[in-house]
């Protein structure tokens, strides 16, 4: 069964604690990232360790393989997009359709351990560009394609709760 998109706006989550996952994101900030994104990686780890990953618990949603490769993802995404607004004045972000990534990237049908590995990497990769933020850089903005605008801070908390609700859906 195909995955139904969520076309929701989480940029709520922002504003208030996730009633979900329990995350706020409002305590986050780019030192946050930096150590948070280590801590949270051996949940991953074990979870791609565990049996039947490749299998959806419900039809229309992610398996742990595809959650797990959406992170791998969603840290490669979420530095360019640092990168940019480091980089840039008030850069817009290139769209990225999650669902299309996951079905050309063949999340479903990709290794566990290699997953695993690329998961860990782009997270490290992802928590040491966090890290290497000036406090004086916190406040550079960027908007998202539907006019949606960050700060370096806030787009630490949108994608801290991005990577620790998956680890609820999941239940890792």
């Amino acid at each position: 069964m195909a995955i139904i998109p969520d076309e929701k706006d989480w940029t709520w989550v922002l504003q208030r604690v996730c009633p979900e996952c329990g995350f706020n994101a409002s305590d986050a900030t780019p030192a946050t990232a930096a150590t948070m994104i280590p801590a949270l990686l051996p949940r991953w780890q074990n979870a791609l360790r565990g049996a039947n990953v490749e299998e959806r618990s419900t039809p229309g949603k992610w398996s742990v393989l595809e959650y797990s490769a959406h992170v791998r993802d969603v840290f490669e995404v979420f530095i360019g997009r640092l990168e940019l607004m480091l980089r840039d004045e008030n850069p817009t972000f290139a769209d990225w359709d999650q669902d299309t990534a996951a079905l050309d990237g063949g999340y479903s049908c990709l290794d566990p351990d290699e997953v695993a590995g690329e998961l860990v990497q782009n997270g490290l990769d992802a928590a040491a560009a966090f890290a290497a933020v000036d406090e004086d850089q916190w406040e550079r903005r960027g908007l998202r394609s539907n006019g949606a605008e960050f700060t370096v801070v806030t787009l630490a908390g949108y994608f801290l709760h991005d990577i620790f609700h998956h680890l609820h859906d999941i239940n890792a």
